[in-house]
């Protein structure tokens, strides 16, 4: 598979990479037992989050480059946002939906397929809350397809009254505090286990577009703001830093208001903050490291899609250890296979799928 490492910005590549390895570490411990049970409590944020502020600041630079050159948001360019956006992100949101449900109908896999309706297809199943138990990566993704619909519809909308900087921040602020708003609204002191929160709060589309706005913000500022965006990097950095930190080492009490409100904020600028850093690396370091990081990069988005609801789900009903030592092939095995599996649909579906887009 060949890779253009000159057109990609390095920076960036690391920051989805450091997203993607997170969010496999942690599913990664559903089977590896108590095989890490004596290494000592190792700090991150959570992976999803970062992907969400990723995201934002390059469909935001997207919208942004957009409508400075056309003075505006026109419905063709609206069209052409949607048709790049939908080829990369549905063809391999289907295809695992898809394999998912053929593997739990032949019994390769468990699983409740009464829970399979409609709403999957369309992005609806966990719009208000995330009470599902099929395919759970998708709730991320729901939230992702939502911001990209109705984000550029409200700029679009809201573009014909106002010039374009006004546009875009004033959209991109609504999408932010919105959803705060809405978790503010529904804030409820008897919601005190992780279940509970996860669905209510964590994992519903209604309550997490500002994870993504975040992102699409950064793009405001480093878009209108260039010289401030440059000169404040280290700066906002070691800001995002020791804003992680903190967030982390913070308890997580279900049952409080900032829990179930402004913490998801807090973690979102904090992403925000190491945005400007990472941007500013744009040279490819060409070495093994180096190499292997891109790589990852590239094909995180499936990594991500079957690392859980597949890989994990097979090694843990064909896999079951009897010694540490299977412990450890299961849990290698894990890393190999997710790996392996996301090469080949990047090469043989995700890339030509890539390729297409720019035909139509």
């Amino acid at each position: 598979m060949k890779i253009d490492y000159q057109a990609r910005v390095y920076g960036l590549d690391v920051f989805r990479a450091i997203a993607i390895l997170i969010v496999v570490m942690a599913h990664g411990r559903l089977i590896a037992g108590d095989m890490f049970e004596f290494m000592p409590f190792i700090p991150w944020v959570d992976g999803v989050e970062l992907f969400f502020v990723l995201s934002g600041f390059l469909i935001g630079s997207i919208l942004i480059k957009t409508m400075h050159r056309e003075d505006g948001l026109s419905r063709s360019s609206l069209f052409n946002f949607w048709k790049r956006r939908w080829f990369r992100t549905l063809p391999n949101y289907y295809l695992i939906l898809i394999s998912n449900v053929l593997l739990v109908y032949f019994g390769i896999l468990d699983g409740d397929l009464s829970e399979v309706n409609y709403k999957f297809f369309l992005f609806i199943h966990n719009f208000m809350d995330a009470s599902f138990n099929f395919y759970w990566e998708s709730w991320s993704l729901s939230i992702e397809e939502h911001l990209y619909l109705w984000l550029p519809i409200s700029m679009l909308i809201i573009g014909r009254f106002l010039p374009v900087k006004h546009t875009f921040l004033i959209v991109t602020l609504l999408f932010i505090l919105l959803p705060l708003c809405y978790r503010m609204s529904i804030a409820n002191a008897s919601v005190t286990s992780y279940h509970a929160w996860d669905i209510m709060f964590r994992k519903a589309v209604i309550t997490r577009l500002d994870a993504i706005a975040y992102g699409v913000l950064a793009a405001y500022v480093k878009f209108f703001y260039p010289s401030f965006w440059q000169s404040s990097r280290n700066k906002f950095f070691v800001l995002g830093i020791i804003v992680s930190m903190i967030v982390i080492y913070i308890p997580r009490v279900y049952e409080h208001f900032y829990t179930q409100t402004f913490s998801f904020s807090v973690v979102s600028i904090a992403a925000m903050f190491l945005l400007p850093k990472a941007d500013s690396i744009k040279s490819f370091k060409n070495n093994t490291i180096g190499q292997a990081v891109t790589y990852i990069s590239v094909i995180s988005y499936s990594m991500y899609l079957v690392n859980l609801s597949i890989v994990i789900q097979l090694l843990s009903k064909y896999l079951e250890p009897q010694s540490v030592e299977m412990l450890a092939l299961r849990y290698i095995l894990y890393w190999v296979i997710t790996i392996v599996i996301s090469a080949i649909i990047y090469k043989f579906y995700e890339r030509p799928f890539l390729n297409l887009r720019d035909k139509f």
